[in-house]
């Protein structure tokens, strides 16, 4: 039975607490390991009755990323709590609102919704349709998080490691190529390190932030656009991988980059938006082949929306063979695995900032860089490298905790020199788009799949972006060395103020808005 908005509403009028808790039971169900149900969790005290109506987060009817079931929502509110309590979105800003829906497209809302009324803008049809036209060509590549979350759409534990079926099943559901975006996170480190050393050693703009999570981009653009001088320019590892494949790739394969279409596998939901923003559109391919028609990215599929073409296709996920992902642009290293976690962004950059600087691969301990490792939503450290001291980083994931450093930058009051923010709690282990394992997510799904990526890691051989050897082909046979006139033209972009839609509300030390 489907229970809608306003039947919601008249049974909370007309209804006591045990009935219209077990009509509520009469939703589709979202699975919940813990054994609790789908209700949020105040709905399962009785004394809490008559629930309140809390209303709900707004969505543009043309979101690229995400969508609202009118007829599921409950007006529980549960979105308004993961957008203003985890992510400091909703609320943080006076009305009116200029010409805009305020929203950064993170998704952390379609997790924390009981109901399933929140959920992806789904794609899978047109993925289908390009599949099927000879006309095209199609790649596909995963992101670094979806091979530990991918497998808990059917039934397998969390944090499951599941990178040889990903590959077997791209081949299965009928792509021409598979590949990977652990190559393109490698080409995000070598660019952003380089332009972190540049900064560092030059006088630039610091603290540099990391700009890999487009959540995080646009938030910047809405409540700190003054701060964006201090956001890389490189581009995320999905942004990068697009012009890749549709230049270097095309050129090594010798295919026409007009019927080449890449298709992205990914924990977020927010690179829907990334990959539709203007710049990226009729960007650096469409410049680079002089062909306004090439977009730099086609279509993004996050790991439920993959999930779900499998199983239209009766591909049976869980029991195929591992396979391999093809040659060329799929070659990644544990640092660019690590990119999905909290933190892992910053190890990585390190390893390879600390070999640009003194010559030298980066001491075990860089390896292992505990203290920007874990699920605390800040964590700060100090790297010491020959020739240039301390360098002091830090690391923040949601975007609350993001916004107090945001606000040390702001007030002359941060003393690091780098600083990783990831939108989502986790990191993209824990992106809008990934597995709904439990509602709302929990941290113990979260610490199963980064445990995953980190041990993954360390068994790897290939440790450093700047050592794989697809990476240094890349540079030697086509783009030169990082930050080159090719290197800035293809992997690099620029951001821009959304400050004129908005007033920020006024925050205090703790980046809690002042009500």
């Amino acid at each position: 039975m489907s229970i809608s908005r306003r039947r919601f509403i008249s049974m909370l009028a007309g209804t006591g607490a045990v009935a219209a808790a077990t009509t509520l039971t009469g939703c589709r169900p979202v699975s919940d390991p813990s054994g609790q149900g789908w209700l949020p969790n105040q709905y399962r005290d009785q004394s809490t009755f008559k629930p309140p109506v809390r209303g709900r987060v707004a969505f543009s009817p043309d979101d690229p990323a995400l969508v609202r079931d009118d007829e599921k929502c409950i007006l529980c509110g549960q979105c308004i709590e993961a957008c203003e309590k985890v992510q400091s979105v909703f609320g943080y800003y006076e009305l009116p609102v200029y010409d805009d829906f305020i929203c950064v497209h993170c998704g952390q809302c379609s997790l924390w919704c009981p109901t399933g009324s929140i959920h992806e803008r789904s794609q899978i049809d047109e993925v289908i349709a390009a599949i099927n036209d000879p006309e095209y060509i199609v790649t596909a590549q995963p992101s670094p998080a979806t091979r530990v979350g991918l497998g808990e759409e059917f039934g397998m534990p969390a944090g499951t490691w599941v990178e040889e079926k990903l590959a077997t099943s791209m081949k299965e559901a009928g792509f021409d190529y598979a590949l990977d975006i652990n190559f393109s996170a490698d080409l995000t480190i070598t660019e952003e390190a380089a332009e972190l050393v540049h900064r560092v050693t030059t006088g630039g703009v610091l603290p540099q932030f990391t700009s890999c999570c487009p959540a995080w981009v646009k938030f910047v653009e809405y409540y700190y656009p003054e701060l964006l001088p201090h956001v890389s320019s490189a581009r995320s590892p999905i942004g990068m991988h697009g012009p890749v494949v549709k230049t270097y790739f095309a050129e090594k394969h010798n295919i026409d980059p007009e019927k080449l279409l890449t298709v992205t596998l990914t924990p977020c939901v927010a690179k829907k938006f990334e990959i539709s923003r203007p710049e990226f559109v009729n960007g650096a391919v469409a410049k680079y082949h002089n062909n306004e028609n090439i977009k730099d990215n086609d279509i993004i599929l996050c790991a439920r929306e993959y999930a779900e073409m499998l199983r239209r296709l009766d591909i049976d996920f869980a029991n195929l063979p591992d396979g391999e992902f093809d040659p060329l642009c799929s070659e990644g290293s544990g640092g660019a695995l690590i990119f999905g976690n909290t933190g892992g962004v910053m190890e990585a950059a390190v390893r390879t900032a600390y070999y640009y600087i003194t010559g030298n691969q980066p001491p075990e301990h860089l390896l292992h860089f505990e203290k920007v490792r874990g699920l605390e939503g800040i964590k700060k450290a100090d790297v010491d490298i020959p020739g240039v001291g301390t360098v002091k980083v830090a690391v923040a994931h949601g975007l609350l905790n993001a916004r107090k450093l945001c606000e040390e930058v702001k007030n002359g009051t941060c003393e690091f020199q780098f600083m990783e923010v990831m939108a989502c709690p986790g990191g993209c282990i824990s992106g809008g788009g990934q597995p709904r394992t439990t509602v709302p997510p929990q941290d113990w799904v979260r610490q199963a799949r980064i445990d995953t990526n980190y041990a993954k890691d360390a068994s790897y051989g290939l440790r450093n972006s700047h050592d794989n050897p697809e990476i240094q082909a890349f540079y030697n046979d086509f783009a030169g060395e990082p930050l080159s006139h090719v290197a800035h033209e293809l992997l690099h972009t620029h951001y821009y103020s959304r400050g004129d839609k908005l007033t920020p509300k006024e925050v205090d030390a703790d980046g809690q808005y002042k009500k």
